[in-house]
């Protein structure tokens, strides 16, 4: 009973964080407290189960990047889901670049991809670009 075929997923997914990672922003103001991401008093919570999409666009996944990523998406996707304002984009880019240098990605390939997401990542804060809710199999009338 209440037992359905069917199931409800987001696709566009490669990674899931294996255990809760904590790191200090300088995002102040905004208290926040959803399934998988906590903001207060500017302490980002990521919680074990959080998936992410890691580095996009034309870059290869590798573990400098790794870190930068994970928090850069989930600061993003509270963008996106209106949770954050998106006067918080600048923060989120530096602070990629800031982890993505820590984990010792070269200066070079950091100043790249601070520029690119300056440049080119506007459209993944905004809220028109949330993870569509999917079903599967797909329902068929006859």
């Amino acid at each position: 009973m209440g037992q359905t075929n069917q199931i409800e997923y987001k696709a566009g997914y490669k990674y899931q964080l294996n255990s809760t990672y904590t790191i200090q922003t300088t995002i102040y103001g905004c208290e926040i407290d959803t399934k998988y991401l906590t903001l207060h008093s500017g302490l980002l919570t990521i919680m074990d189960g959080y998936c992410w999409d890691g580095p996009s666009g034309p870059t290869i996944d590798t573990l400098t990047f790794m870190r930068g990523s994970l928090v850069h998406d989930a600061l993003y996707q509270l963008m996106r889901e209106q949770l954050l304002p998106h006067s918080c984009k600048l923060v989120a880019d530096k602070l990629l670049r800031e982890i993505c240098l820590e984990d010792g990605m070269s200066r070079l390939r950091a100043w790249y991809v601070y520029h690119s997401v300056r440049l080119l990542a506007d459209a993944s804060t905004n809220p028109k670009n949330r993870k569509k809710l999917m079903t599967a199999p797909k329902r068929i009338s006859f």
